[in-house]
Formats: structure tokens, C-alpha cells, sequence
């Protein structure tokens, strides 16, 4: 099978392909906002909508993701992104999910996602 690499970084910032297609699997690498001067919501939000837009560029969206991680720089922060991902996830089909705290790679990054989908055939 044919592995497709979709939206390759570059140096200085880590090397990595934030979309990999293998069959009809998509694994998205951890998502994080560009704008890191907003809250966790704000960030949420945008996070959310970059996975939209790279599910789409995959051929699939968010219906079809199996798992999730979320990681937050902060535990404390929780109930403030719950709100937006529970506003942005179809409560009739959830993905499995894990949150955990820890140090993110950017220290103004308060929230990331990582999700793991499948393209229906």
C-alpha cells in the first residue's frame, strides 16, 4: 500500500508530515494553534479546525475519527477546553479519548491533539 505524506514541516521546527494516509487509515501528528496568545478555548478552537481542515484534505472528516489524545499544559485547564470539544464533537458517535497534562513542546502551547481517523470506503 501507498503511504501518503500531506502538510511536511521543515526546518528549524521539528521535520514531520502532520497528516500520514496508509490504506484508509489517517493518524494526524499533534495539533497545536498557531495563535498562542489566547486562552485554552481560543487555542481549543483553533486546534479543532486545523484537524477539520487536514481530515478534509484526507478525504474524511470528523465523523470518522476513532481515538483521540489531548494533551493540556495544565490539568487545571480541563473543563475550559472540554466545553469547546464537547461543542465540536458529535456526542450520537464520540472517538475513544485520553487527556493528560504535560510539558508541551512550545511553552505558550496550552492545548494538543493528536487523532487517529479512518476514510470510509
Amino acid at each position: 500500500m501507498t503511504i501518503q505524506r500531506l502538510d511536511l514541516t521543515a526546518a528549524p521546527g521539528p521535520v514531520m508530515s502532520r497528516c500520514v494516509i496508509h490504506g484508509n487509515m489517517v493518524y494526524l501528528a499533534g495539533i497545536t494553534a498557531q495563535d498562542l496568545s489566547g486562552d485554552v478555548a481560543a487555542q481549543t478552537r483553533e486546534v479543532l479546525a486545523k484537524i477539520d481542515a487536514l481530515l478534509a484534505k484526507a478525504g474524511t472528516n470528523k465523523r470518522n475519527v476513532l481515538t483521540t489524545q489531548i494533551w493540556l499544559s495544565d490539568m487545571a485547564l480541563f473543563r475550559e477546553m472540554n466545553a469547546v470539544w464537547n461543542d465540536w464533537v458529535d456526542a450520537e458517535i464520540p472517538p475513544s479519548r485520553a487527556c493528560v497534562s504535560g510539558e508541551l513542546y512550545c511553552p505558550d502551547a496550552l492545548v494538543e491533539i493528536v487523532v487517529t481517523a479512518v476514510i470510509e470506503e
